[in-house]
């Protein structure tokens, strides 16, 4: 049996030669996948006005998050069966089905075109089978740092979109978008075969945690919602933003992805320093919290209608600061906190929380904007990132100095010396 000391000098080794390239490798698959999901968030909006379908702000919204709906659905099918077929034999799969709905968003020529172009995309929902390889290939020790790379990886991609979509939009059209986004899933199968290393195999453990355990624990309900909201918000929010940018604040829509470069990289050097801080000396709770607190009060701000540019890239900031904290950590504290052997069944339940808050927050956003007016957006994001900050500041265990305190983890209690 393990002592703690002996644990925490674990946690303190670095990865061997094998966990970095596997790191790595995963983490630039989930990142060419997301920036093919994310290129469009900044310019669909304005560019759908031109689409026959586009009068209708409920389906836009659904074209948005179409691809969250049918991701939702498959994550944890996808995820059984890399238990069942292997890991990587369901990742290629995945990504081929990504890369048939990209070339078919690709090809049509109405919003409803697009929507089942998304739910096509969608369906190739291999989130919980690359967290599941992740696991598979490092050691327990090191997982956190592996699943952080995941979540910076998401949090880069999405910042990356912002800017790049816009660009690349004057160049190529949405279509164009589309197809570099079916290009990127096949490079993405190119890296699963020839650059993930092979996972080892794995001896089967003593006892299994029960799947309903692992859906009902206090914690990770708490973290799952968390994730669900995060990306509702972020969904709902891009259903306004780059109207109002053009509207409001009056920037056009090719010269979006200069704010958004400039915001994103100063929120990435101000979340930096407190991410460290709190991961070094056990302070995640008070960084987290006020992480959903930022995110609450950029929502809350932007639903006073603001007016000009230098408000709303100061609202952005807040907003972008706040998110990248919590796409880091939410995927760490995931993998921190369930139990050793259902870390993969953890992971699909987390996925499949965070594809259906995609789902929600277009179909939402678009529905609420079309219905009661861009407020309204503002207004709900607000109040489901309030219920978020209520229910996080419960949360009984933290990571502390690179272990975690508070109640166990189902299972945990039995298997807290095999670590």
């Amino acid at each position: 049996m393990s002592s703690v000391p002996e644990r925490a000098r674990r946690r303190g080794e670095p990865m061997t030669a094998t966990e970095r390239r596997a790191s790595v490798s995963l983490a630039s698959i989930f990142a060419l996948r997301m920036l093919g999901l994310f290129l469009i968030l900044p310019v669909f909006a304005v560019h759908a006005r031109g689409m026959p379908g586009g009068e209708s702000a409920a389906l836009v919204g659904l074209a948005l998050g179409m691809y969250g709906l049918t991701q939702a659905a498959l994550q944890l099918p996808f995820g059984a069966a890399s238990d069942r077929f292997g890991r990587k034999p369901v990742i290629v799969a995945g990504l081929v089905l990504f890369a048939a709905g990209s070339f078919l968003a690709a090809a049509a020529d109405t919003v409803l075109g697009v929507a089942v172009g998304r739910g096509v995309q969608g369906a190739g929902a291999i989130s919980a089978a690359v967290s599941a390889l992740v696991a598979d290939s490092t050691r327990d020790s090191q997982r956190t740092k592996a699943m952080a790379m995941i979540g910076v990886s998401i949090g880069v991609t999405f910042a990356l979109s912002l800017v790049l979509g816009p660009m690349l939009y004057v160049g190529v059209g949405l279509a164009g978008l589309f197809v570099l986004t079916g290009v990127l899933a096949l490079a993405a199968i190119l890296v699963t075969l020839y650059v993930v290393p092979p996972a080892p195999r794995l001896a089967p453990p003593e006892r299994r945690t029960a799947f309903a355990q692992v859906l009902l624990e206090g914690d990770l309900l708490r973290l799952n919602l968390g994730i669900f909201a995060l990306h509702a918000v972020q969904m709902a929010m891009f259903v306004v933003v780059p109207g109002w940018l053009v509207e409001r604040a009056g920037l056009p829509l090719v010269e979006h992805w200069k704010l958004y470069l400039a915001v994103v990289t100063l929120s990435f050097v101000v979340m930096l320093p407190p991410l460290m801080m709190a991961e070094r000396r056990g302070r995640m709770r008070v960084v987290f919290l006020v992480s959903v607190a930022l995110l609450a009060g950029s929502q809350a701000l932007f639903a006073l209608q603001p007016s000009g540019l230098v408000p709303m890239a100061v609202l952005l900031f807040v907003f972008f600061t706040g998110f990248n904290v919590l796409e880091a950590s939410l995927p760490s504290l995931v993998s921190r906190l369930a139990p050793v052997d259902a870390k993969g069944t953890a992971l699909g339940v987390y996925n499949t929380t965070q594809s259906l808050g995609l789902f929600a927050g277009g179909a939402a956003g678009g529905w609420v904007l079309q219905r009661w007016g861009a407020v309204s957006v503002f207004a709900l994001a607000t109040a489901l990132l309030v219920v978020w900050l209520a229910v996080a500041a419960g949360q009984r265990r933290w990571p502390s100095g690179g272990s975690t305190h508070g109640a166990p983890a189902p299972g945990e209690t039995a298997r807290s010396g095999s670590a």
